[in-house]
């Protein structure tokens, strides 16, 4: 149990037909929400700390505090860098305990995403580190789905991208978005087939905060198995904070602390149940 890389939970789940949730976390509240929602469902599952996050939540503040709960935790946890956009910046995750990495190089011609990543494999490989990467453009929520189809991942680079590098997960673009949806999200379930015809490479989708339970599902049984939410975390959190600061003229702060934990662990639990990793630790 406890601290492991991803590539053991990717392949139980690739086996079992179930995905892993990756959770991105930015405080102390957030942490300990996922850690008990997945005890208390069995689930492996995955913290995460995105590159975007740093200014708010520093890694040299957040990596001790996410490995060692991860060492406590009576599930298998990886500790996962999210979206890191540069050798230095991985370098400095893996430096501080991260047993997992991903690369994002989507910005960059399909040549040169392909030398970096092959770089950060390298990295991976030789320090026993997971490494994903991405190919095709997840957009912001904020654009709505409109111009989708122009980013997403295209068939045959993507197996050209995974046999040249060797990458242990795969995020595409398939119609998902991060942040908030503010329409209903329309996947390409028939992209998101070929591609897993295509390569062997583990699948991962980000942008999964208002995706509905079906649609998840859907993707799982294409081949999607590591499941990216942050949103939702921050949004469960948010609602309880604002009604009780409603309620109360000064609002104590432990109790904010507690509805912070209280909402993470919801959304987590309810997102787990939908991934079908309970009781799979």
């Amino acid at each position: 149990m406890s601290l492991t890389s991803l590539k053991p939970l990717l392949e139980d789940a690739t086996k079992r037909g179930y995905a892993i949730g990756a959770f991105n976390v930015v405080n102390i509240e957030m942490i300990r929400g996922v850690i008990q929602a997945a005890e208390h469902l069995n689930s492996p599952v995955i913290l995460q700390l995105a590159e975007v996050h740093l200014p708010s939540a520093p890694i040299e503040y957040m990596a001790p505090v996410m490995i060692e709960a991860a060492h406590r935790a009576k599930v298998p946890v990886s500790v996962h860098f999210d979206h890191g956009t540069s050798f230095e910046s991985i370098a400095l995750a893996i430096k501080h305990g991260f047993t997992s990495v991903m690369f994002d190089g989507a910005n960059h011609s399909l040549e040169e995403n392909i030398k970096l990543t092959k770089e950060v494999v390298q990295l991976g490989k030789a320090l026993g580190v997971t490494v994903e990467a991405e190919l095709g453009q997840v957009g912001g929520a904020e654009g709505g789905n409109k111009n989708i189809d122009a980013h997403l991942t295209d068939i045959e680079e993507a197996r050209t991208f995974t046999t040249r590098t060797l990458v242990d997960a795969l995020a595409v673009s398939i119609g998902n978005l991060h942040g908030q949806y503010i329409e209903e999200p329309k996947l390409r379930f028939d992209r998101l087939k070929q591609l897993r015809e295509y390569t062997d490479t583990p699948l991962v989708l980000h942008g999964g905060s208002g995706i509905s339970p079906m649609d998840f599902r859907a993707c799982i049984q294409q081949g999607i198995h590591k499941i990216n939410i942050g949103t939702a975390l921050q949004l469960a959190s948010s609602e309880k904070i604002k009604s009780f600061c409603d309620a109360h003229s000064i609002p104590a702060y432990f109790s904010i602390m507690d509805l912070a934990l209280e909402g993470t662990y919801e959304a987590v639990k309810e997102h787990l149940q939908i991934f079908m990793s309970n009781d799979k630790a």
